[in-house]
């Protein structure tokens, strides 16, 4: 942990001015993060006077003024423009039925393909069982709407999917994606992370697969610890 509790929020305002990078460490429900009016609450905190106030348990974030807490468990929260892996578990007349490991059902209408598809030949396209990569572009009362049109969206061929929990994932994705490029490189491995946590790996043999899913769980399981980046650089040298 890199604060103690009871760290004065001066003190903090120096370690943030001097720090290039987001500063995180644990805290957990109603504790006091900083004190000060030049701070703003993000996602999992709230403001109680001149404090900020962590409202679930997880990770608080310092970057720049803006405080937030990252949680580390929970269940997926879809949101819409969120990219997703999900299962295809039935094929309607007008597009797909998807699991995607959410409480709300979720479907892909036969429009939101990337090229014409005939309604007979749906089938032929996706079938049950295929997995998927999707982006959330509406939610509504009864469900939630998924489109196939973009880059990285699709049926996903050969490979394997695996799950971790979905609140680790942008630990695993890292500050502009450098994470996950950093075990592309040196995996040489395809693999595309859904904001549901569901993970899909693709490379030339089954030792590459292998130690990509060995590196993004051992991501997943050190998402308190600091200068994370270069702990995998060692992993890497290592294994």
């Amino acid at each position: 942990m890199k604060n103690e509790i009871n760290e004065s929020s001066e003190e903090l305002r120096e370690e943030i001015s001097e720090s290039e990078g987001n500063k995180r460490w644990i805290v957990v429900p109603g504790e006091t993060i900083v004190t000060g009016e030049d701070f703003l609450p993000g996602e999992g905190a709230r403001r109680e006077g001149e404090a900020v106030i962590a409202d679930r348990f997880g990770l608080a974030e310092v970057a720049g003024r803006m405080i937030k807490v990252i949680p580390l468990s929970g269940a997926y929260i879809p949101r819409r423009g969120n990219v997703i892996l999900g299962r295809v578990v039935d094929v309607l007349y007008n597009g797909w039925l998807v699991d995607i490991d959410s409480a709300s059902s979720a479907f892909v209408l036969i429009d939101e393909s990337p090229r014409f598809i005939n309604r007979n030949e749906m089938d032929q396209f996706m079938a049950i069982g295929d997995m998927v990569a999707a982006k959330i572009w509406s939610i509504k009362g009864r469900g939630i709407d998924l489109t196939l049109k973009g880059r990285g969206l699709g049926k996903l061929e050969e490979g394997f999917v695996f799950r971790i929990n979905p609140s680790r994932v942008p630990r695993v994705i890292g500050r502009e994606g450098s994470m996950i490029t950093l075990i592309k490189e040196k995996t040489g491995c395809n693999i595309t992370v859904g904001q549901n946590g569901w993970i899909w790996i693709k490379g030339q043999d089954i030792e590459s697969e292998i130690k990509a899913r060995k590196a993004v769980e051992f991501v997943a399981d050190k998402v308190h610890v600091d200068g994370l980046t270069e702990k995998m650089e060692a992993w890497f040298q290592e294994n």
